[in-house]
């Protein structure tokens, strides 16, 4: 069973329900989306938007998290997972930066 289906169903869990289910498709999503990307730059933005919806996801565990909306015990690795893909889309983001800027200091001729 997942995450989601086990929330209450009061107001508090269906919102957070859906709101973590949102951000968490919108990470697939989005980086399927700039797996395609047609650019470097729309690399980085597309990698930017997955970044901010995997801290958003990372949000709402936190609330359910501080909620008491299930146990700990389930929370627990969810929320590092969630911590973890943050990390690693904040990376690739920085890198995907860094990269562009040394491009145009030094472009290759």
């Amino acid at each position: 069973m997942t995450m989601t289906d086990s929330l209450p169903r009061n107001a508090k869990g269906r919102v957070l329900a859906n709101q973590v289910l949102r951000s968490g498709t919108a990470i697939a999503s989005g980086f399927r989306a700039a797996c395609r990307a047609r650019s470097r730059p729309d690399w980085v933005d597309k990698v930017g938007r997955v970044l901010d919806e995997a801290d958003e996801s990372a949000l709402w565990v936190e609330l359910i998290h501080e909620g008491e909306l299930l146990p700990a015990k389930r929370i627990t690795p969810l929320l590092q997972e969630a911590n973890e893909l943050t990390a690693i889309f904040a990376a690739m983001h920085k890198t995907s930066k860094a990269h562009d800027k040394s491009e145009i200091r030094n472009p290759k001729s």
